[in-house]
């Protein structure tokens, strides 16, 4: 007798790879140090493209003058904005960064952030500058490892794998 491959009803289901068991799952959140590894990550990378877009633009960085010019800081203040914004609003709701780091960000809820929330979080950490890095340093020391622009913003750093 030729076997008959199974198909239409009697065929098995395909596998399921990422199965996971059904029930709340334990959320880790980001912590300090894992958090300031992938803002490193970002600056290297923002570091680079600012400077390309500066020398396309024609500004030299050694003259002294262009070191508190407009034309010298509006766009790697825009750079940063936008890949910040843009990259934690996105589906995968991470910068290269933290996506390396295994890490997300999502709202207090759980949900992707809007680039609109995202945005108020990467101006959120104006304030922590202000106040001499201590929102910042709030991130070793809260229940659910957020700084003040996490506070501020409503948002959470949680770890991906």
């Amino acid at each position: 007798m030729a076997s008959v491959p199974p198909s239409g009803p009697l065929a098995p289901p395909p596998p399921v790879w990422e199965a996971r068991p059904a029930g709340p799952q334990p959320t880790g959140f980001g912590g300090f140090w894992v958090r300031v590894v992938a803002y490193v990550i970002d600056a290297i990378l923002l570091t680079l493209v600012s400077v390309v877009v500066a020398k396309i633009m024609g500004v030299d960085f050694m003259d002294d003058a262009s070191a508190f010019s407009l034309k010298a800081n509006l766009p790697g203040f825009l750079i940063g904005w936008l890949y910040f914004a843009l990259l934690e609003s996105s589906e995968r709701g991470a910068t290269l960064g933290k996506m390396a780091m295994g890490l997300r960000v999502v709202s207090s809820e759980g949900q992707r952030l809007s680039f609109l929330n995202a945005t108020g979080r990467y101006f959120a950490k104006f304030l922590s500058v202000i106040i001499l890095g201590i929102g910042f340093i709030m991130v070793a020391f809260t229940d659910r490892k957020r700084g003040l622009h996490d506070i501020v913003a409503g948002t959470l750093v949680v770890k991906s794998r």
